[in-house]
């Protein structure tokens, strides 16, 4: 039995001798060993032509011209810089206006006449030896004209001073010793919970919340620039605004140790009692 070929024609006569061939198992057994051969010759073939397509290609493609890729660093020094057109730089000579034109005048003070006893001695007339005497020293201050005809009278004209506007002094968020109120945080809220008058109509709807209230010490510790940053309801908003604009002076921050102006912010509770 070692020796019998399973695959071959003899014994599959032999195990069908006797039987129904017609049978499709007979057909089968009997071809199995033509469709295994035909399978392995399949996949032997589809292996090699998968291993020597690539080389197929490859011999097909004409070969093309390996083009050498340079790239050129251009250093700082090879770069040309760029053709700057010189404006014709215009000399400007600021030329003080000309003086306006004016007349000759001296300075003549009319005579006032009142009663001798009204006269001080300061107002008296120097005799010419007084005048010698003192070591105040006498000028006449004259204006020569440059147009007698159609010039200006000095007394007619006037000297405008204009003067800018102080500049606001800044206002620190945060300051090396900020602001505080008289008696500390404590005394604040107490203030707070004394000066505050619930609104009627918030407590008939049962409003209530935190008001967020933010304003400005002064330098003198005044409160000024009160206005709402987050708030609850109009009528809440306006006491809160109201009780923080009636508080005292507060003990100012300072920077540097100079009072400084300071940005603060202080929560103003609302709350029914259940």
């Amino acid at each position: 039995m070692a020796k019998i070929d399973l695959t071959s024609p003899e014994w599959c006569q032999m195990i069908f001798e006797g039987k129904n061939q017609a049978y499709g198992a007979f057909r089968m057994r009997k071809y199995s060993a033509r469709r295994h051969n035909i399978a392995m010759l399949v996949i032997v073939a589809i292996a090699a032509i998968a291993f020597i397509l690539p080389t197929l290609i490859k011999l097909v493609t004409p070969k093309q011209e390996e083009r050498e890729i340079m790239t050129e660093v251009t250093t700082l020094s090879k770069l040309e810089a760029p053709e700057v057109k010189q404006k014709e730089v215009q000399k400007v000579v600021a030329v003080a206006p000309p003086p306006p034109a004016l007349k000759s005048t001296i300075k003549f003070t009319a005579p006032k006449i009142v009663e001798d006893d009204k006269v001080s001695e300061e107002n008296e007339i120097k005799s010419q030896e007084e005048l010698n005497a003192t070591d105040v020293a006498i000028s006449i201050a004259d204006v020569k004209g440059n147009d007698e005809e159609n010039g200006a009278d000095i007394a007619d004209l006037k000297q405008i001073v204009v003067q800018g506007e102080p500049e606001e002094e800044q206002v620190f968020d945060f300051a090396e010793q900020m602001p505080s109120f008289p008696g500390g945080q404590q005394e604040l809220m107490a203030y707070l919970g004394k000066n505050i008058k619930y609104p009627t109509i918030a407590q008939e709807q049962g409003v209530q919340g935190r008001v967020i209230i933010q304003f400005v010490v002064e330098t003198d510790g005044s409160i000024t620039d009160v206005t709402v940053a987050r708030g609850v309801d109009p009528y809440l908003d306006k006491e809160a605004v109201r009780v923080v604009k009636t508080m005292p002076k507060w003990i100012p921050g300072r920077q540097n140790g100079k009072p400084v102006r300071v940005k603060f912010t202080v929560p103003v509770l609302f709350r029914l009692n259940s």
